[in-house]
């Protein structure tokens, strides 16, 4: 382990919160995941089993009513709501994406972070009410974590999360292609697909951090550049990414607490600081589930192999901090 991941892994530490007798529940992190289609129900489960193997307390899914009632049977401690609709289960003539995003805009003042993306599908209503859905996480300063077809999104309307310094998208190598196209910038005016290039779209969208997954996964806000180079498995089975999501949203999560001073912290890290250390320590963790699982399961590796992993990648990378007193 290099000396600069070390010193990555000690920042990381910092923002998580130590085991307290004083912490009540929902205090050590509320996650949603917004996704979750008739066709989609595995990225919404991972991502938001990530997010709870990582240890937020309250992990919730928002999906569509078909994908409710399957995910519901995959875990019963996830909170699922049928909230969201595809253009296919609500009447032609009323395609109510406000209305649908009313309910989950309403459940953003009790959230730590918001994960977007995993599961949701190109359908234009599902689209139309993650939209909505950005604009007010926006408004109250909700951090989001965007992946997968809320990428598809962006690329048709990178003014939702412009300039957004809350937020960060974790496009894997077409997905960053196509975003790069959708603010203007040729394949000819990349530097490379590596730090350079992931700075360049980050500035391009006005500070929005970007994690461009690959064999190593580079991490900026356009200003600064971290890369996730931790050895991982080698399988690249679906549904990987969803660990990664998940994994941010918690660290998010517990980013939050850290600036609000819930615990005794260590050291006064900026916002701007703690989000690209909340990137590359899901980065980090996921890297390591993956060498994990990849070890013990080989080529038969499944999305699922990683979920059982990521509380050993904690402990393993991060750890409980040695005194957790009141």
């Amino acid at each position: 382990m290099s000396p600069a991941t070390k010193e990555l892994l000690k920042k990381v530490r910092m923002i998580v919160p130590p085991m307290l007798e004083k912490f009540h529940k929902g205090q050590l992190g509320r996650v949603a995941v917004i996704g979750g289609s008739e066709n989609y129900t595995g990225a919404p489960y991972f991502s938001a089993m990530a997010s709870a193997r990582l240890g937020a307390d309250l992990s919730h899914v928002i999906c569509t009513p078909p994908a409710a009632n399957v995910i519901k049977t995959y875990s019963p401690n996830l909170m699922v709501h049928p909230i969201m609709r595809e253009i296919s289960e609500v009447p032609a003539s009323h395609e109510p994406a406000s209305d649908l995003a009313s309910p989950i805009i309403a459940m953003l003042s009790n959230l730590h972070a918001v994960v977007i993306g995993p599961g949701l599908g190109r359908d234009k209503l599902m689209q139309a009410t993650v939209a909505a859905v950005i604009k007010a996480a926006r408004e109250r300063n909700v951090p989001l974590v965007l992946d997968a077809d809320a990428l598809w999104l962006i690329q048709s309307q990178p003014d939702l999360v412009h300039g957004y310094k809350e937020c960060v998208l974790t496009p894997n190598v077409i997905e960053f292609g196509r975003l790069a196209k959708a603010v203007g910038i040729g394949e000819d005016e990349l530097p490379n697909t590596g730090e350079a290039g992931c700075r360049k779209l980050a500035q391009a969208l006005g500070g929005v951090l970007i994690l461009r997954k690959g064999p190593v996964d580079w991490i900026s806000d356009g200003e600064k550049a971290v890369v996730g180079e931790g050895e991982g498995g080698k399988k690249r089975s679906g549904g990987q990414g969803d660990t990664l999501t998940g994994s941010i949203g918690t660290l998010l999560g517990y980013r939050s607490l850290y600036h609000q001073k819930v615990w005794d912290v260590e050291g006064d890290l900026d916002r701007q600081e703690t989000l690209m250390l909340a990137a590359w320590g899901g980065s980090a963790i996921t890297r390591e589930c993956s060498r994990l699982a990849f070890k013990k399961h080989g080529r038969s590796l499944q999305a699922s192999d990683l979920t059982e992993e990521v509380p050993v990648a904690f402990e393993t990378l991060i750890g409980e901090k040695e005194v957790s007193k009141l």
